[in-house]
């Protein structure tokens, strides 16, 4: 109890000064005053203060008590992306993209690229214990195929967690995927033929753009805000320019801007395309992710006809590595099973009887606390880092969830150029060339906030803001 009222004040600093209500050299609150308001123990309070001294945070003075340190500055957030050319485009960012992903799993660079929690922070050794046991007990069941729609108790675990957020998916519903990457290929074959536009936000993943390269579909892009995500008004303009075949959005915490698209927004935009049944495909792999004390809800809550598919997975939340995604078709349910069925029969069977078990056993729900505790607070580390070590002109996105920090770089610095001089850094970053099919984010990167803070990591980011100067002065 002592070690979750200590990270508790901890985090309610941190708030304060990521927000500049507490701003550089404030001194914060004696330990005394915040024992009596928080009703804990002094050396509570003094655990949590050595805490953030520990992350560089705020730093001790003698016999006059703890400060804000001086060089920390409140960076200005992004603001609001330029509207994009509304044209079709076919997306040809492959060679980038390659790049960026030829970091995973690459133990030697400072893992900044990569969208990604640590290992660190996922609940390895007990999913370990529950695949090792259903090994023992029922061997012969782990080596065969699962039916084609997947795992009927992970299946069953998924709807129940659907019902927990008001969603009434039945598990008949739901197909397992492997990763939400494969659901949303599932969704766009189900969907659009060559030749097609699809609607898509900006800046938003790039996978999302090379798949639908890779089929022959041509995207229209739409702004997403940093903060405000999808407007229904640019949803609607683009429908009446364009012949629209399918939307994908991501309105949780989209990556890479962070961004949260507001329930009336979301309920807004299922309406616009219900009136034209056009099909929107959503991905919610970041939707568990928030920082607040709510979920936020899907657009699948909304849609009273079929239309949305919802993508998601376990890969930002419990085991990346046993690729475990799924997707709620709707009323698409007959085609999406084809397509699944005729890309790779089923997904793996050990790795999903194993998250069922794990599911049900309600471990998940305490292991997700935790996580989000702990992005919350490498987050708001690395968003104070930042605006120590870059240089003036720079902005960082304030995201309220997911594992990802946007950040606006000086102008005249490319991205590109500074993504290969970070390798060469031993640093892997994401540019934000790749986030959209037209260059309005070449002054923009994505950086992972997903790693336990650490002097590496910092220093890590220290030596990125440094290559930044470099890059404004020469």
């Amino acid at each position: 109890m002592e070690d979750f009222r200590y990270r508790q004040i901890e985090q309610n600093l941190m708030q304060q000064i990521v927000s500049g209500t507490l701003g550089p050299g404030a001194r914060l609150p004696s330990l005394r005053h915040v024992s009596l308001r928080s009703r804990v123990a002094v050396s509570t309070v003094l655990q949590a203060y050595a805490e953030l001294e520990r992350k560089g945070v705020i730093e001790s003075r003698p016999r006059s008590g703890f400060f804000v340190r001086r060089d920390t500055r409140q960076l200005p957030p992004p603001p609001r992306n330029p509207r994009p050319v509304l044209r079709p485009h076919t997306v040809n960012r492959s060679q980038l993209i390659s790049a960026v992903l030829e970091t995973v799993g690459d133990r030697e660079l400072v893992p900044l690229g990569i969208n990604c929690p640590s290992e660190d922070l996922l609940p390895y050794r007990e999913l370990a214990k529950v695949a090792a046991r259903l090994s023992r007990e029922d061997p012969k069941r782990q080596v065969g195929y699962l039916p084609v729609e997947g795992s009927l108790e992970l299946r069953r675990q998924l709807s129940l967690r659907a019902a927990q957020a008001g969603l009434a998916v039945r598990p008949e519903e739901i197909i397992i995927t492997c990763g939400a990457l494969e659901a949303l290929h599932v969704a766009v074959r189900s969907l659009v033929r060559p030749g097609d536009n699809v609607l898509i936000q900006a800046p938003s993943y790039f996978c999302f753009q090379q798949l639908l390269e890779n089929q022959g579909v041509r995207s229209i892009e739409i702004p997403s805000h940093p903060r405000h995500g999808v407007d229904p008004a640019d949803v609607e303009r683009a429908l009446e320019r364009f012949d629209i075949s399918a939307c994908i959005f991501t309105p949780n915490f989209n990556n890479p801007d962070g961004s949260l698209t507001s329930d009336s927004a979301k309920r807004e935009i299922v309406e616009l395309l219900a009136r034209r049944e056009i099909p929107l495909i959503e991905d919610d792999v970041a939707g568990d992710l928030h920082f607040g004390p709510t979920r936020p809800t899907v657009f699948k809550m909304y849609d009273a006809q079929g239309l949305v598919i919802l993508c998601s997975s376990l890969s930002k939340t419990l085991c990346p590595g046993y690729r475990i995604g799924w997707i709620m078709p709707g009323r698409f349910y007959r085609e999406a099973y084809e397509v699944k069925a005729t890309t790779n029969v089923c997904s793996a069977t050990l790795t999903q009887e194993a998250v069922g078990l794990y599911l049900r056993e309600g471990r998940y729900d305490r292991h997700l606390r935790g996580l989000r505790r702990a992005l919350q607070e490498q987050t708001q580390s690395m968003q104070l880092h930042v605006s120590r070590t870059f240089p003036e002109g720079t902005r960082v996105g304030r995201p309220e969830g997911g594992g990802v920090l946007w950040v606006e770089l000086p102008a005249g610095v490319d991205s590109v150029e500074l993504m290969y001089r970070a390798r060469e850094a031993g640093i892997s970053i994401a540019p934000g060339t790749i986030f959209s099919t037209q260059d309005r984010f070449s002054g923009h990167v994505r950086l992972n906030s997903g790693n336990p803070w650490t002097s590496e990591l910092a220093g890590g980011i220290e030596r990125l803001g440094g290559l930044v100067a470099e890059m404004v002065g020469g």
